[in-house]
């Protein structure tokens, strides 16, 4: 059987490293993309592909990834976890700081997604897993940017779903709020390896159409 191969954005420490070293103890090989060098990552994960790249640049996502494919071949899942979350109240935020927000929050889940699609076509299976947030529910004041970007993650989640069902490949959200870093893993290895199915909804593998959006509290879980 084929070896399944993940890239993970924004791997170079935190959430982002924890998934990279997760994924590669269910068997995958990794790859993990970011804005500065990943050694602690690199150290934790066995043939860790390590890529620097800035994820708002179309060129350099590109060059990344035929890095990645040049490794490994093909790619089965995607993890776009990079993200920025400054506070600042409504009206002292910039129209740069804005712009800023969106394109490392948005538009680089978007490039690199659409960069990747080809191979996961390719593959005839895939996942795509976006890191949201759950605080787009409860919209914390001074955090609206940050809040606005996660809330259209979330609306191109749930449009790629339906464009990719037929081909095999699910798109799912994740939204943690507090909680503990052992469940937001345990979750995203479960929307890996089953797509989030559940027996009232679509298998994607046979070219159901599913989204689902994964909000984690701590001692909770929703599933919806």
């Amino acid at each position: 059987m084929e070896t399944r191969t993940a890239l993970v954005t924004g791997a170079a420490q935190g959430l982002g490293q924890e998934f990279a070293v997760a994924l590669a103890g269910r068997g995958f090989r990794v790859a993990g993309l970011d804005l500065v060098p990943q050694p602690e990552t690199a150290k934790r994960v066995l043939d860790y592909v390590e890529l620097t790249a800035d994820v708002t640049d179309e060129e350099q996502v590109r060059e990344a990834l035929d890095e990645v494919i040049g490794r490994f071949g093909t790619l089965h899942v995607l993890v776009n976890n990079e993200g920025v979350a400054p506070e600042s109240d409504f009206e002292d935020t910039t129209p740069e700081e804005w712009r800023r927000v969106m394109r490392v929050n948005l538009e680089a889940p978007f490039l690199v997604t659409r960069a990747v699609l080809p191979y996961l076509k390719a593959a005839g299976w895939g996942r795509v897993v976006n890191i949201a947030s759950a605080a787009v529910f409860t919209a914390p004041p001074t955090t609206v940017a940050h809040m606005t970007s996660k809330a259209g993650l979330i609306g191109l989640t749930r449009s790629l779903a339906s464009v990719l069902g037929p081909y095999g490949i699910t798109v799912n959200a994740i939204a943690p709020n507090v909680v503990r870093t052992a469940d937001l893993i345990s979750t995203l290895l479960y929307v890996v390896d089953e797509g989030s199915k559940s027996p009232d909804r679509p298998d994607p593998d046979r070219g159901g159409r599913l989204y689902v959006l994964v909000t984690l509290r701590t001692g909770d879980s929703t599933y919806g």
